[in-house]
């Protein structure tokens, strides 16, 4: 498979000058409080399919009340999958996730519990990994409460909840036969290092969409120390044995900076032993998902990826 960048999908590179004509400054240049009002108005607009409900619950997590958006579509008895978004921990509300999460549930025909983590830098690590566990646990205990099935059960996320997804499903095989039993994870353009010197940081540094500097900002949000850094739970593409964690779907993007760590971690998850399947689309950039609305090609890689969550949950 060739992980590199074809010439940029002309429908999305249209998206991108939209949103640049639009002047948005780059996250690291704003407060945190300023980006998050930012990153919520950019991407909380637009509406997704119909569900049979959508409901917003708040379960017990390690920090007190943890807040879930339960998308229920019309299948009956759907799998169950629990999403983390995106926003390098920083950002993003269930508002903002709110379109992939009603792709997803309706064409992979599946339960998705939206999961609104604690974010960073008011909740350092490993706040965001404890509630993704927490979320998950809860899914296991009572998606058949809401009509779902607890035992077709996967992780997702997208960006930074890709990273939790794939930190879920670490400490889900390290729970042994006390913890959750996974399907599937779906690591969607994740972030799985803290290492600038692959070649899409060297081809796509300046964006589109995400940049190298953005990246920095969100890790040094993130880390309470550079200790963090080597904990696997962190970056979990320095985890030392992926063996035995749920088969695995990663998704890339050409134009994207986190392509290279993408990849890195499917491969490694190959080598040791774990079934993966890497979807790269060397014309897309880093958070395609969310325009499937505007770009073919992103919408087609929906469709994929529904196709696939529900082949993984059956």
């Amino acid at each position: 498979m060739n992980d590199a960048s074809d010439e940029l999908d002309p429908e999305l590179e249209g998206v991108i000058d939209e949103i640049q004509t639009a002047g948005i400054p780059p996250w690291y240049s704003l407060s945190v409080e300023s980006a998050r009002r930012l990153e919520d108005e950019v991407f909380s607009a637009g509406s997704g399919p119909e569900m049979r409900s959508v409901r917003d619950l708040r379960i017990d997590g390690p920090g007190g009340d943890l807040p879930i958006r339960v998308y229920r579509p019309p299948a009956e008895r759907p799998s169950t999958l629990v999403f983390y978004h995106g926003g390098g921990w920083t950002l993003g509300t269930l508002d903002s996730a709110d379109d992939i999460c009603r792709e997803l549930a309706a064409r992979a025909e599946c339960l998705v519990l939206s999961v609104d983590y604690r974010l960073a830098p008011e909740h350092p690590f490993p706040a965001a990994v404890d509630d993704a566990y927490a979320a998950l646990e809860w899914a296991a205990n009572y998606a058949d409460s809401l009509s779902g099935d607890p035992d077709r059960l996967g992780v997702a996320g997208t960006s930074a909840g890709g990273n939790l997804a794939a930190a879920t499903a670490l400490r889900a095989r390290d729970s042994g036969a006390n913890g959750p039993d996974l399907d599937g994870q779906f690591l969607l353009y994740p972030m799985t290092d803290r290492s600038f010197d692959r070649d899409s940081y060297r081809e796509h540094g300046d964006g589109p969409l995400l940049t190298e500097n953005g990246v920095r900002w969100f890790w040094d949000q993130y880390l309470r120390s550079p200790v963090d850094e080597r904990n696997p739970f962190a970056t979990v593409l320095r985890a030392p044995d992926l063996s035995g964690v749920a088969p695995t779907t990663v998704v890339t993007a050409g134009h994207d900076v986190l392509r290279d760590e993408g990849a890195a971690y499917a491969e490694k998850l190959s080598d040791h032993g774990v079934p993966t399947e890497h979807d790269h689309y060397p014309t897309l950039t880093h958070g395609f998902f969310s325009m499937t609305d505007d770009v073919e090609r992103a919408d087609e890689a929906m469709g994929a990826l529904a196709e696939n969550v529900r082949s993984r949950l059956a």
